[in-house]
């Protein structure tokens, strides 16, 4: 059976990163904000819930191209991409562009969907020129809004009254895609048939959906 490769995937542009070796571990934290109500009279406050925080998700990627000597900056460079504005990705009200957002993935059993916040690059092996051959990235992803709830990019694409469109990413599941449209993830079903899909277990990264209203 073959090793399943971990990878990172640019959600705008679908280009993925292979990670050369899967990490050995990761770390998921997540924090709530809560004030503290001071009560007269009493020792601990009450607490007052402000808003959930994003989920984080940290991990170590290694990187090593001493078998081909190639240089390990073309690996790892995908990754400051990732931290990098994008012109075209820019809001229509404020006029202001980000970076894009982007999905870890391995294999076809989970996917994280988030924007990369923190990025470390540690540099430990070198040809006699110089060329980096190995290297340690450090990475921090935030969990973002889950993808069915951003509105289309193109007005075009969304169809009749109710109706709209979603491309297919890797690591997507229809009952993930029905959780995150409809709250249920037992009306996959809906999405199968508005596309005439005959296997529902197969999915194509870059397959553009119709998702139709729940009735």
């Amino acid at each position: 059976m073959a090793l399943e490769k971990a990878y990172i995937t640019n959600l705008e542009t679908n280009e993925e990163v292979s990670c050369l070796f899967n990490p050995s571990e990761y770390t998921f934290a997540k924090s709530n904000q809560w004030d503290p109500i001071k009560i007269m009279g009493e020792n601990v406050p009450l607490p007052k819930f402000i808003s959930g925080g994003a989920m984080t998700l940290k991990m170590s990627l290694f990187f090593d191209t001493t078998e081909d000597q190639t240089d390990v900056r073309d690996y790892t460079e995908k990754l400051v991409e990732l931290m990098k504005v994008d012109s075209r990705l820019r809001d229509s009200r404020t006029r202001k562009s980000r970076p894009p957002r982007c999905m870890f993935s391995w294999g076809r059993t989970w996917g994280f969907k988030a924007i990369l916040t923190e990025m470390s690059q540690r540099f430990t092996y070198f040809k006699d020129d110089g060329t980096p051959l190995r290297a340690t990235v450090d990475v921090t992803f935030a969990q973002v809004e889950s993808e069915g709830t951003y509105p289309a990019q193109n007005p075009t694409t969304e169809g009749d009254p109710g109706r709209r469109t979603r491309v297919v990413h890797p690591g997507d599941r229809l009952d993930w895609l029905a959780y995150e449209e409809y709250g249920d993830s037992s009306l996959w079903r809906l999405i199968a048939e508005a596309n005439g899909m005959d296997n529902p277990a197969q999915l194509t990264p870059g397959q553009r959906l119709i998702i139709v209203p729940r009735v």
